[in-house]
This record gives structure tokens, sequence and C-alpha cells, in this order.
């Protein structure tokens, strides 16, 4: 309690320090980034190292504020990922440890499971290796289902065959990260998590590195950037030179009506399509209330832009400059129209709605929020589906962190960390 007093005096309401005035502030290592991934990084160094102090710097008011922040909530169980591959391994730990450490700190959580529902034959193909993929990935209870079990699960759900994962659940990750920034602060060390410190420049300094921001320079000996959306940008801006680019897709939603809520229990998911890298549009209870629809996935022309109509020259020029970009719409550019058709058209969407539950009506569903995911292309258009580091000299970029990287904070963060403390020598 005596910490927790402190800690309020000393932030602001949602636990974060805004810092006004012009300073130089010295610190071992500065995190470049206030999503999930750069909060858990600092948290976990400030528990691997707790004599060094720890600056993150986030350049919105609020932390979380863009994909963390914007995502539907879900807690990955790890079904759908190749096995061997790191985020598969890291999502089921992280995931193990997330629910752990959330019952630890009384954060609002649900395990309350999910189905994968194949609604034609030709899907079944692809569930039965999703399911294999689950038991590879050592996801615990997942069981086939017939079209009986879906139906007792989901009354209002059509398939003739499922999975059953009773280990996925539902969260709001700003909680999470909230709870990680009072954490890094409850250390008294000197670590601090500051909002509206835009990043606009790295100049060295022999071993340091001088951060500027656009009212403050901070020292540090250790540079981490984790910026997702920006990712390659701070990248490039502090000296790595990086082949890969962020694209940005925009999702989706609908929320169910009063009407339609009582057509879902808790989350459906398609069997999803394996030509293409997303789940298909789903239903999703929120822990807060309410029922999502969607997402769909759909280019974007501004990387922060939260509605249809955005348009950031910066980010269309960038996006339509770099190859890759043209090399994976000619993989895609089908699915990509079939995308826009429903961000665009409410029938459309409603349509790709009734594949799972065929009484849904226009009614039902009203129109809600959107999300923005960082996808990172390499040169020849090839989207890069797992995790992706890169170092030099006293820095290191966190260039890609997939989901499921909210569900998998945790375990990303310490392999963050424990590179760091490899890379840099840390004691």
């Amino acid at each position: 309690m005596f910490i927790e007093n402190i800690f309020l005096q000393t932030c602001d309401p949602k636990g974060v320090e805004q810092k006004k005035s012009m300073s130089t502030n010295k610190y071992d290592i500065i995190v470049v980034g206030g999503g999930i991934v750069g909060l858990a990084t600092a948290y976990k160094l400030s528990l691997k190292v707790p004599n060094k102090t720890i600056l993150v710097l986030e350049k919105e008011k609020e932390v979380a504020a863009h994909q963390t922040g914007h995502n539907s909530g879900v807690i990955h169980s790890g079904i759908y990922y190749k096995p061997g591959s790191y985020k598969a391994v890291k999502c089921v730990e992280g995931r193990r440890e997330l629910v752990q450490f959330v019952k630890e700190h009384n954060i609002r959580h649900d395990i309350c499971g999910k189905i994968i529902v194949a609604t034609h034959e030709s899907e079944l193909a692809h569930m039965n290796k999703v399911f294999n993929n689950g038991i590879a990935n050592d996801v615990e209870g997942i069981e086939m289902i017939d079209a009986k079990k879906i139906k007792e699960i989901e009354p209002y759900c059509e398939g003739i065959s499922g999975i059953w994962v009773p280990c996925t659940g539902i969260i709001d990750y700003t909680d999470v990260a909230r709870k990680y920034v009072e954490l890094i602060h409850s250390k008294n060390n000197g670590s601090k998590v500051l909002t509206g410190q835009e990043v606009k420049s790295f100049d060295k300094k022999g071993t340091i590195t001088e951060v500027k921001t656009q009212n403050a320079t901070y020292e540090g000996n250790f540079i981490i950037t984790c910026a997702g959306l920006q990712a390659d940008r701070i990248a490039k801006k502090e000296g790595q030179k990086s082949e890969a680019e962020i694209i940005g897709f925009r999702g989706d939603y609908y929320d169910l009506t009063d009407k339609g809520r009582n057509k879902v229990k808790n989350l459906i998911y398609p069997v999803p399509n394996p030509k293409f890298p997303f789940l298909g549009v789903h239903f999703t209870r929120m822990i807060k209330g309410g029922v999502e629809c969607g997402p769909n996935a759909v280019f974007v022309f501004d990387r922060e832009g939260y509605s249809k109509t955005a348009f950031s020259v910066r980010d269309t020029a960038a996006a339509f400059g770099f190859k890759g970009t043209w090399k994976f719409f000619g993989k895609h550019w089908k699915f990509g129209l079939d995308e826009y058709r429903g961000a665009f058209s409410k029938t459309y969407f409603l349509k790709r709605l009734r594949k799972l539950i065929p009484t849904l009506q226009m009614d039902d569903i009203v129109s809600a929020r959107c999300g923005i995911r960082a996808m990172a292309l390499g040169p020849e258009g090839e989207m890069l589906d797992d995790f992706k580091i890169e170092k030099h000299g006293n820095a290191m970029h966190v260039i890609n962190s997939p989901s499921p990287a909210a569900t998998a904070s945790l375990a990303y963060g310490n392999e963050i960390a424990q590179q760091a403390v490899d890379y840099f020598n840390l004691k």
C-alpha cells in the first residue's frame, strides 16, 4: 500500500509520468515504444538487472495507444502456429505466464474457451492440420467436436465439424500494459515510463546515445526499440539498415446489437484460409461487455489512421515506394479486393458473418471501431511471419513482433530482455 500511494502521487491517473520541460537525464537502458511488448521488455529487464535504470519513451499521451489498445482482446492458445516456430513456442509459454500474472494482480479476464468451426467439407483438411499443430504445440485440452457439440457450445452457430479450444480467453490488454507500468515504477530505482515523448533523433556521443524528443534529451548507454507500427522508421532513424518495411492493415469491426447479442456466448472462429495471413472474420465476446464481429484486413494509407478514409501522404508514398508492397499485392490482389468489399459494404460483411451464424440479421450488427496491424514485409513481398530482432552497436531493434504479441508479451519481453543482457553484457 505504501508503494501504491507513492506511485499515485508521482504519476498521472493512468500511472505514467508525462515530461513537459526541457531536461537531460541519464539512464542505463532506454526503451522506445510504450506498447505491450516494449513495456513487457522493460518490466522483464527490471527483474533481470534490477540495478539498472530503465526509461520507456512513448510518443502518445497514454501507453498502449495503438496495436495493444486496438486489438480484439483475445488470449490466444497457440493452436494455429507452425510447430517449432518462435511464436508457437512463445505463445503457449507466454499465455500460461500471462494467466498466472493476471490472477496474481487481479486483472479482469475470462478463460472462456472458443470453437473453430468448419462449415464446408473443403475446410476439413486444413482444420485437421490446425488441430495437429495444436497437439504439436502442447495446447492443452483441445478436442475435435461434431455438429451436435458445436450446437451445445454455441446454439446459433452452424458447422459440420470443429475444434474446442478451452484455454483461449478474453482480456483488456490495456489493463495489462498499465500494470507493467506500475511494476516498473514500483522498483523505486529511477526507472520511468514517460508519455508524450516522440523520439525525433538519436545522436551517438562516444559509448552513449542521446535520444531527443520534442521537448527533452535523454542519455542512454543502451537502446532497445519496440515501436510497432513505426518499427522500421525508428530503427532506421537510429542507424539500423533493415530490408524490412512495415505495411499497415486495418481491421474493421461490427458490434452485435442488443437484439443480436444472445446469438454468441463466447468466441467463434472460422477455419482460416491457408492461402492468406489472417484468421478471417469471427465473433468475440469482450471482457468489458458486448460482442465484436470481425475483423477484415485491408491495406491502410495511414499507419495510424483509425478511419476508413484516413490518408497520409508520407505513409502512402513509403508503402508504394517499396517493391515488397507491390510483390505482396501481386500475390494477394484477389484477397485484397474481397476484403475491401467487406470494408465498405455492410451487406457483404454480414454475408461473411452468416457463414458461421446463418440467422444473423442486418439489425443485429452495427458498425464499430477498427484496429491497425503492423505487417513486416521483405523486399520480395514475403511476410515476416515470425519474431525479428536486429542488432548493431549499442542498440537492439524489434522489427517484427507479430500476433500473438499481446498474449505472449511476457515471453516476448523475457526473450528481448535476455538477448539484451547477453548482447550488451549487462550485469
